[in-house]
């Protein structure tokens, strides 16, 4: 009687489940962007492609505003099967590989142009170490540059130095080469700036101004530096096993979609971002213009400290193949 009910309880499960088609699978990607920011609407919008792709058998469920936690928490809950994908930013990707941290050095490119350039030229290098880390790169995208924002003037070094700067906790290489520079750190979480910087515990931090406004953050550093201190760059990352359990048909088009779905996200960051600017200055931000003569002061201070980072955190091949190929890219500009 036993194996009757079982026989026909399986002969309903194969009539509900036609051969050839997989279970949907659920991808929880989560990111530290804010709800309502243009990355966000991004994630959705790729949510809802992936969904039409693949006709429902993959989806996704976004974790925005850090409730996941921060990036060094996302890449462990990543690790363990907690969650599947996430968007994080260029720092993100050095936790899992310091080689990434190479598109973020401040001075090595100074348009968005050779940035572009130097993603196409490095990327493929760069996925394969991370694919030894058990990640996939579905795609790279830039927000705009990071400019330094502070309780009061300081368009120095020298006068930045007397400041508290945040840093993205987690990147302790990064942190220790600041401080051997002169600066006060003070790691912290994303979601725990605004407070710090209300009490006072930290006074400046570097961010891109889309940054800035979206987390509210200039209202309590409402000094801007002008100059372009490093580009924001970020990526959309899966796991290894869980990308390899998507049928392989599907992988090519998913990824597709990604990248242009980011390298759209680029150019309207680019726009929202002097938007950004205007919205800040007249809600009390300051911007400051920096002189040449100090913006090569502080090109110097990165000369300085590099060597604490390269060889160390960065490997110095993938330096100097940067160098070469933003050095190249310039010469052909150049001819133009």
């Amino acid at each position: 009687m036993r194996a009757t009910k079982f026989a026909v309880l399986l002969a309903a499960l194969l009539i509900l489940s036609p051969p050839g088609r997989i279970a949907a699978l659920t991808i929880k990607v989560a990111s530290l962007v804010p709800e309502g920011s243009p990355w966000y609407w991004a994630l959705l919008k790729m949510a809802s492609e992936w969904q039409a792709i693949s006709d429902g058998r993959v989806r996704m469920k976004i974790y925005a505003g850090g409730i996941a936690g921060d990036e060094t928490d996302t890449i462990r809950k990543m690790r363990i099967g907690q969650l599947q994908a996430a968007m994080v930013t260029g720092k993100g990707l050095g936790y899992i590989h310091p080689d990434f941290y190479v598109y973020q050095l401040p001075f090595v490119t100074r348009s968005d142009e050779e940035l572009q350039n130097l993603f196409r030229q490095l990327q493929p290098d760069l996925e394969k170490r991370l694919q030894e880390k058990g990640f996939e790169l579905l795609a790279l995208t830039q927000s705009g540059w990071l400019r330094f924002f502070a309780k009061r003037q300081a368009t120095s070094p020298e006068e930045m130095k007397k400041l508290r700067l945040f840093s993205l906790e987690g990147h302790a290489g990064i942190d220790q080469a600041l401080r051997d520079g002169g600066f006060q750190i003070i790691p912290l979480r994303a979601n725990d700036v605004f407070a710090a910087l209300h009490s006072g515990m930290v006074e400046a931090f570097a961010a891109a101004p889309l940054v800035a406004a979206s987390m509210q953050w200039f209202a309590l550093a409402s000094h801007m530096n002008d100059f372009h201190w490093s580009p924001l760059t970020g990526g959309l990352i899966i796991t290894s096993g869980v990308w390899n359990a998507i049928p392989a048909e599907l992988r090519p088009r998913l990824k597709s979609s990604a990248e242009a779905i980011l390298e759209q996200l680029q150019l309207e960051a680019a726009r929202l971002e002097e938007q950004a600017i205007d919205i800040m200055i007249k809600n009390g931000l300051t911007v400051h213009q920096v002189p040449e003569q100090v913006v090569d002061r502080w090109r110097a201070l990165v000369a300085e400290g590099l060597p604490l980072l390269v060889g160390e955190a960065i490997s110095r091949g993938v330096y100097e193949q940067a160098l070469a190929f933003v050095e190249d890219y310039r010469r052909g500009e150049l001819k133009k």
